[in-house]
Protein backbone atom coordinates (compact mmCIF):
# COMPACT_ATOMS: atom_id res chain seq x y z
CA UNK A 1 0.00 0.00 0.00
CA UNK A 2 1.08 3.15 -0.98
CA UNK A 3 -0.23 6.93 -0.44
CA UNK A 4 1.39 9.76 -2.13
CA UNK A 5 0.90 13.07 -0.86
CA UNK A 6 1.55 16.03 -2.94
CA UNK A 7 0.74 19.94 -3.35
CA UNK A 8 1.93 21.33 -0.51
CA UNK A 9 4.04 24.31 -0.77
CA UNK A 10 4.86 28.20 0.37
CA UNK A 11 1.87 30.69 0.56
CA UNK A 12 0.94 33.70 2.10
CA UNK A 13 -1.70 33.89 4.48
CA UNK A 14 -5.33 34.38 3.28
CA UNK A 15 -4.31 32.06 0.22
CA UNK A 16 -4.93 28.64 -0.77
CA UNK A 17 -3.71 25.22 -1.87
CA UNK A 18 -5.07 22.11 -2.92
CA UNK A 19 -3.22 18.94 -1.55
CA UNK A 20 -3.54 15.58 -3.38
CA UNK A 21 -3.13 11.86 -2.06
CA UNK A 22 -3.10 9.45 -4.88
CA UNK A 23 -3.24 5.85 -3.82
CA UNK A 24 -1.94 2.64 -4.69
CA UNK A 25 -2.79 -0.88 -4.37
CA UNK A 26 -5.94 0.56 -1.73
CA UNK A 27 -8.66 1.92 -3.57
CA UNK A 28 -10.26 4.76 -1.65
CA UNK A 29 -14.10 3.88 -2.49
CA UNK A 30 -13.65 0.62 0.18
CA UNK A 31 -11.66 3.12 2.24
CA UNK A 32 -12.12 5.76 4.99
CA UNK A 33 -9.13 8.60 3.81
CA UNK A 34 -8.46 11.39 6.38
CA UNK A 35 -5.72 14.34 6.86
CA UNK A 36 -3.62 14.71 10.20
CA UNK A 37 -1.36 17.40 10.29
CA UNK A 38 2.27 18.30 12.69
CA UNK A 39 3.49 21.20 13.07
CA UNK A 40 7.23 21.15 15.12
CA UNK A 41 7.11 20.46 18.52
CA UNK A 42 3.74 19.29 18.19
CA UNK A 43 1.74 16.55 18.29
CA UNK A 44 0.15 14.98 15.19
CA UNK A 45 -3.55 16.68 14.96
CA UNK A 46 -7.02 15.19 12.86
CA UNK A 47 -7.31 17.66 10.19
CA UNK A 48 -10.52 15.88 8.01
CA UNK A 49 -11.85 12.87 7.24
CA UNK A 50 -14.22 11.28 4.16
CA UNK A 51 -15.77 7.94 4.38
CA UNK A 52 -15.37 5.29 2.25
CA UNK A 53 -18.76 6.00 0.41
CA UNK A 54 -17.83 10.00 0.06
CA UNK A 55 -20.94 10.87 1.91
CA UNK A 56 -19.54 11.50 4.96
CA UNK A 57 -17.08 14.14 6.01
CA UNK A 58 -16.07 15.79 9.17
CA UNK A 59 -13.40 18.25 9.95
CA UNK A 60 -11.38 19.48 13.24
CA UNK A 61 -12.73 22.81 14.37
CA UNK A 62 -9.83 25.24 13.64
CA UNK A 63 -10.28 24.03 9.82
CA UNK A 64 -14.00 24.16 9.45
CA UNK A 65 -15.45 26.75 6.89
CA UNK A 66 -11.73 26.97 5.16
CA UNK A 67 -10.93 23.53 4.22
CA UNK A 68 -12.43 20.71 2.12
CA UNK A 69 -11.83 17.17 1.52
CA UNK A 70 -13.05 15.41 -1.42
CA UNK A 71 -12.30 12.08 -3.61
CA UNK A 72 -11.72 11.02 -6.82
CA UNK A 73 -12.65 7.30 -7.08
CA UNK A 74 -11.95 7.07 -10.93
CA UNK A 75 -8.54 8.53 -10.03
CA UNK A 76 -8.19 6.95 -6.84
CA UNK A 77 -7.06 10.23 -5.07
CA UNK A 78 -8.28 12.28 -1.80
CA UNK A 79 -8.12 15.98 -1.74
CA UNK A 80 -8.16 18.56 1.09
CA UNK A 81 -8.41 21.98 -0.30
CA UNK A 82 -7.45 24.65 1.97
CA UNK A 83 -8.41 28.23 1.58
CA UNK A 84 -7.90 31.54 3.88
CA UNK A 85 -4.69 29.85 5.05
CA UNK A 86 -3.33 31.36 8.10
CA UNK A 87 0.41 31.18 9.63
CA UNK A 88 -1.28 28.23 12.57
CA UNK A 89 -2.26 26.07 9.53
CA UNK A 90 2.30 25.57 8.89
CA UNK A 91 2.74 22.01 9.00
CA UNK A 92 3.68 18.67 7.33
CA UNK A 93 0.28 17.16 6.24
CA UNK A 94 -0.15 13.32 5.84
CA UNK A 95 -2.63 11.21 4.17
CA UNK A 96 -3.93 8.72 6.10
CA UNK A 97 -6.32 5.26 5.29
CA UNK A 98 -8.19 2.79 6.81
CA UNK A 99 -10.43 -0.28 5.64
CA UNK A 100 -13.52 1.14 7.64
CA UNK A 101 -17.14 2.78 6.56
CA UNK A 102 -16.96 4.65 9.89
CA UNK A 103 -14.78 7.55 10.41
CA UNK A 104 -12.61 8.41 13.08
CA UNK A 105 -10.40 11.38 14.05
CA UNK A 106 -7.84 9.22 16.07
CA UNK A 107 -4.29 8.97 13.99
CA UNK A 108 -3.90 5.39 15.99
CA UNK A 109 -6.93 4.14 13.82
CA UNK A 110 -5.06 4.60 10.16
CA UNK A 111 -2.66 1.84 9.52
CA UNK A 112 -1.88 3.44 5.94
CA UNK A 113 0.06 6.38 6.03
CA UNK A 114 1.63 8.66 3.37
CA UNK A 115 4.97 10.18 3.75
CA UNK A 116 3.90 14.08 4.32
CA UNK A 117 3.89 17.52 2.08
CA UNK A 118 5.05 20.21 4.20
CA UNK A 119 2.70 23.61 4.24
CA UNK A 120 4.04 26.83 5.48
CA UNK A 121 1.90 29.85 5.45
CA UNK A 122 3.79 33.54 5.65
CA UNK A 123 2.08 35.93 7.61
Amino acid sequence: VQLQASGGGLVQAGGSLRLSCAASELTVGTHTMAWFRQAPGKEREFVAVINSSGVSSYYADSVKGRFTISRDAAKNTVYLQMNSLKPEDTAVYYCAARLSYSITGDYKDYPYWGQGTLVTVSS
